[in-house]
């Protein structure tokens, strides 16, 4: 009788301590998804670049001044996101349903001017036109297409690229009879003298890429403008590492 109850105690040790190792697995598991997120997309964000640099918009207004050169300044930055297939998928064979960019948030305002949101341009032309026409509020989406087509919204099913602007269009007018030449880029920020720290702000936008079945989502958080633009006119940056964006899966 002794035994039977020793084995019985030994039994239900073995079957906790069994419990215990699957309950710290599946915490390990659920907590490394939370930090690391879904390794096994049909597709990655491989890159972003981020254009920054600035230019002269005349208004009616300025068609009637007497200055020589009278325009609006507007900062401008433009993001162009890649998105390819991943080579180390293990899955079904998954196209691009679409990919859309929601919850746009300027989460630290300049000290000069006011943020507005563009999609590209509809027209044959410039890629952005800052109009009230392409005005983007919380979500800007491209639908999966044969290749990637800004004008019309869309993406390459097998993987393309998605573009947004972010602009600061009241950062400030200048006025000037002096000038013989003006150069549309980052320096007219120093003719207004406006710094590149009352220039900066933030932003943040959920980067969602839709697929059959589930769509995979990550946050994105970028500085702007990039570089010293009133030194330099136009800057730069790209992005490959892409350690700090986590997507993570969600049902359609």
């Amino acid at each position: 009788m002794e035994k039977e109850k020793k084995k019985q105690i030994i039994k239900l040790c073995i079957a906790i301590i069994a419990f215990a190792i699957i309950i710290i697995l599946v915490a390990t598991v659920m907590i490394r998804y939370q930090v690391e997120g879904d390794k096994n997309m049909p597709f990655n964000l491989s890159k972003i670049i981020l254009i920054s640099t600035a230019e002269g918009n005349e208004t009616d207004d300025d068609e009637e001044s007497k200055e020589r050169w009278s325009f609006n300044v507007e900062q401008n930055n433009d993001i162009y996101l890649y998105i390819d297939k991943n080579e180390n998928y293990k899955g079904d064979e998954k196209t691009i349903k679409s990919v859309s960019i929601e919850n746009i948030n300027i989460t630290q305002a300049p000290q000069k001017g006011e943020i507005k949101v563009y999609m590209p341009n509809s027209t044959d032309g410039r890629v952005f036109e800052n109009s009230e026409d392409y005005l983007v509020n919380e979500n800007l989406e491209y639908k999966g297409a044969t290749e990637s087509d800004p004008q019309t919204l869309e993406i390459g099913r097998n993987g393309g690229s998605a573009l947004i602007r972010f602009s600061n269009v009241s950062i400030g007018k200048y006025t000037s009879n002096k000038d013989k030449e003006i150069t549309h880029d980052g320096t007219l920020l120093k003719k207004l003298e406006v710094t590149n720290d009352e220039a900066k702000f933030s932003v943040s936008f959920d980067l969602v890429i839709a697929v059959e079945n589930c769509k995979y989502r990550a946050t994105i958080s970028l500085d702007m403008p990039c570089g010293d633009i009133t030194e330099e006119g136009t800057c730069s940056l790209e992005k490959t590492d892409m350690s700090d964006v986590i997507f993570k899966r969600e049902s359609l």
